[in-house]
């Protein structure tokens, strides 16, 4: 089912193929795997970087830098490379990267080798995303794209969901089966079971697990079976041939002014947007109560997140965004891609609005899972928008420069936002300061004047995709 400008619009029962074809079956498994150990292994890195550096918070911040430099750096090679090479061999190849690299993480404590372990796999990354992306559409039939495309986002919002609200549990039963057999004694296991102790027990379990999470990722993906042309690689890559597809690239994105105006918008969205995550738990942290008319059983239900307000915000966050990648494939059959994009856009920034306003744990907890559902219609149909308009040849060097301008725009978010965040909190707090007021009883914080400031950005990312994309309905056939 299309729309008049060719676009593809969700099918009924498209998640019930999905789900019944091997080859996205697979694929949907490798990145679910992998996307849980992720999350697992920020719990060993984010304390084990604050012990080495004395509680430095910049150290920790650099873990995040350190994920975020490669995209400004080989963003555009690696899209054209992309491009150039068998994608499930390449990203075969990143998984097996990856688990190498996180192996390494068992033996260091030099900060400065965990910088560039972190930076070396997030050049993975750069390939292993892109390629995935640009693998969907190769897989799955037209009519099923957009619910292809909200599967995929939906396991990466729920594998961090469960690598941050379970990983405790998952650490556990992985040392509960080790020590199980360890004390089994089997020849030869027992002896390497014992030989790697210190790996599987203790904090640096959640590395070695991490490890075995990309091994998985990558046997999936070796058990796929594609029929798809070669890639333009296979005789060889030469610089000359690389440099003239990203100029390649960048022409297509000139001369697609729709295309550019959504990347735009997504960067706007973005630069405003990440400002929930350093400010936002801030502002939990400081001005936010669980409110005198929370009922005992909500109490309960909130109460070990409310210890843990990062844990909060991002869980919140990650449960808006699967339900809504669950609701955009219904969504997107009686709206174009443009308008769901569209749509999301502006309800992120009014939700972020919301969030900034709200006084009790329960509503921050609506408003937040508002911004997490209004990022998944902003995600699916973007990602969507892009499988369907942007040809094979060239698709993994958009999906790249669409990678490319989140991870830049959430740096500038907290290279500026945060720290204006900071700014605001001081010139507040000298100004009650000096007409005598209570900072306590200050209606307007500094976290809340901030997180107002970064919703209008949001907003006039949406106002200026209102006046670019062709967002307006049309009749569908």
């Amino acid at each position: 089912m299309s729309d008049e400008t060719g676009i593809t619009t969700s099918a009924p029962g498209a998640f019930r193929r999905l789900l019944s074809n091997r080859q996205f079956r697979l694929l949907w498994f490798s990145q679910f795997v992998s996307g849980v150990g992720d999350w697992l292994v920020i719990g060993f890195l984010m304390p084990l970087v604050t012990t080495l550096s004395g509680g430095s918070s910049f150290a920790v911040a650099g873990i995040m830098i350190a994920k975020i430099i490669p995209a400004l750096v080989f963003s555009s090679v690696t899209g054209a490379l992309v491009d150039r090479f068998d994608r499930r061999r390449l990203m075969m190849a990143c998984d097996v990267t990856r688990a190498l690299l996180t192996f390494g993480l068992l033996i260091t404590n030099s900060l400065a080798v965990i910088y560039l372990t972190v930076m070396v796999m997030e050049v993975a990354s750069l390939f292993f995303v892109p390629a995935k992306n640009a693998l969907i559409p190769v897989l799955v039939d037209d009519d099923d794209l957009t619910a292809a495309n909200s599967l995929s986002y939906t396991t990466q919002q729920a594998s961090m969901i469960i690598g941050l609200t379970t990983s405790g549990a998952i650490l556990a039963a992985f040392e509960a089966i080790v020590r199980g057999l360890l004390g089994v004694n089997i020849p030869f296991v027992g002896a390497l079971l014992d030989m790697l102790r210190p790996a599987l027990l203790g904090p640096r379990a959640g590395v070695f697990l991490n490890s075995l999470t990309f091994i998985a990722s990558g046997l999936a993906i070796l058990f796929m079976r594609l029929k798809v042309h070669a890639p333009r690689g296979e005789g060889g890559i030469q610089l000359e041939m690389l440099g003239k597809d990203v100029v390649e690239s960048f022409r297509f994105l000139r001369d697609h002014n729709e295309l550019r105006g959504l990347l735009v918008t997504i960067g706007g969205a973005i630069l405003g947007g990440g400002a929930i995550i350093p400010v936002g738990l801030v502002y939990v942290q400081q001005s936010v109560t669980r409110g005198a008319n929370v009922d005992e059983y909500i109490d309960r239900l909130l109460g070990p997140l409310v210890a843990a307000p990062q844990t909060f915000t991002l869980v919140f966050l990650a449960v808006g965004m699967v339900v809504g990648a669950l609701l955009v494939p219904k969504l997107a059959n009686y709206l174009k891609l443009q308008a769901l994009f569209l749509g999301g856009v502006t309800g992120f920034g009014l939700a972020m609005i919301g969030f900034a306003l709200s006084g009790t744990f329960a509503v921050l907890g609506f408003f937040t899972a508002m911004a997490g559902l209004c990022l998944a219609a902003v995600t699916v149909a973007g990602n969507t928008y892009v499988a369907q308009t942007v040809g094979d040849e060239i698709r993994g060097r958009v999906f790249t420069a669409l990678e490319s301008v989140i991870r830049v725009s959430l740096l500038l978010s907290m290279i500026v936002v945060a720290p204006l965040g900071d700014v605001v909190a001081g010139v507040v707090f000298a100004v009650v300061s000096l007409q005598g007021g209570d900072m306590a009883a200050a209606a307007l914080t500094g976290p809340r004047i901030t997180l107002i400031m970064a919703a209008t950005v949001v907003l006039g990312a949406a106002y200026y995709a209102l006046r670019r994309l062709n967002w307006r309905s049309e009749s569908m056939e």
